[in-house]
């Protein structure tokens, strides 16, 4: 699956990027693009929710630097910056209920003074927002104009509203202060890296059929999502840094799937015998969930192209891997074993 370089932005001087949420799912892929196109990384995490095995493969690297920070706190780089892209976040429903008010901060706080860091650089900012902002959309499949269905104080507002307000947060800076902008709101993504605890539906399905564990599908299984891989998002993120365009922009893959589909493919690839244990739906879980990605199709001329078996072949090679690894430390309780 061969993917295109970024080139330089508009000048041939090396560019830097801070990154945050670098040793994250999506930043370690995101910093390894980055770096193999000739931009200069300044990746930073707390390890939170962050994995360490992640950008091992870049320590001494002389284009990556690892700063260990909380962004939800505000800190001061020494080196001219062109990029502050904002990609940490507690992402998924176990990690953001155990971690709430840690995701509201990351993504209040922590927008605030990345904000702040890139209007004093005079660099541009980029967020990663999510199609968490739709809720569960009454508008189907969900356009970036829609203004989702979401509720303020249920469990999952931590992370639905925490992203609401740092896409506010953007918007107000680049209208008050004339700071550049890019904001993309990701659909459901997988790929390798992936914690295989995060309790997201394609890691849950894999570590259980490779256990032999009854895949734990909630409701009947009909409620649909849409899966993206990695690396079309990586693209999508990389097509976006070269546009004028604001946003927001959904980048996902309008592909649907009901769980269900989702959990048989899943032991179809494996080769799993388990069996599917229904439980019931959590709270708010989304029924439904499709970008519509007109505006990047027309925008960016990005479309995913990556099929979804191919994409979960790889997925399940990583985590067989992980499996096989020791595990490297990490600052923070695991997520299945919190009260």
């Amino acid at each position: 699956m061969e993917t295109k370089k970024v080139p330089y932005l508009h000048t041939k001087r090396r560019q830097t990027v801070l990154l945050t949420g670098a040793a994250g799912f999506v930043g370690s892929h995101l910093s390894d693009r980055l770096i193999e196109a000739g931009y200069q990384v300044i990746g930073v995490d707390n390890f939170i929710t962050g994995n360490r095995r992640n950008i091992a493969h870049l320590e001494g690297h002389p284009n990556f630097r690892l700063l260990e920070h909380d962004v939800s706190e505000p800190f001061a780089i020494d080196q001219r910056l062109d990029w502050v892209m904002h990609f940490a976040s507690p992402a998924s429903p176990p990690k953001y209920l155990h971690w709430p008010c840690e995701t509201m901060k990351v993504n209040g706080f922590g927008t605030y003074y990345l904000l702040e860091l890139t209007k004093r650089h005079k660099a541009r900012f980029f967020l990663a927002s999510t199609s968490e902002v739709y809720g569960d959309p009454l508008q189907h499949p969900q356009p970036e104009d829609y203004w989702g269905n979401v509720n303020p104080h249920g469990p999952r507002s931590v992370y639905d509203e925490a992203k609401r307000y740092a896409e506010a947060m953007t918007m107000s800076y680049h209208r008050q202060h004339a700071v550049p902008v890019r904001i993309i709101r990701i659909f459901n993504t997988y790929g390798p890296r992936m914690d295989p605890h995060d309790g997201r539906i394609v890691t849950n399905f894999i570590r259980q059929a490779l256990a032999g564990e009854p895949l734990t599908v909630y409701g009947k299984g009909l409620q649909t999502r849409s899966l993206q891989y990695i690396d079309d998002l990586i693209e999508g993120i990389c097509c976006f840094m070269e546009s004028t365009h604001t946003g927001p922009v959904n980048l996902g893959n309008p592909q649907e799937y009901s769980v269900l589909e989702i959990a048989q493919l899943i032991l179809e690839l494996t080769g799993s015998r388990s069996t599917i244990s229904y439980q019931p739906l959590p709270e708010n879980d989304p029924t439904r969930r499709k970008p519509n990605i007109e505006l990047a199709q027309r925008l960016l001329t990005w479309r995913p192209t990556i099929d979804i078996r191919d994409g979960l072949a790889l997925t399940i090679e990583d985590m067989q891997t992980q499996q096989s690894q020791r595990p490297l430390p990490r600052r923070r309780v695991d997520v299945d074993a919190a009260p």
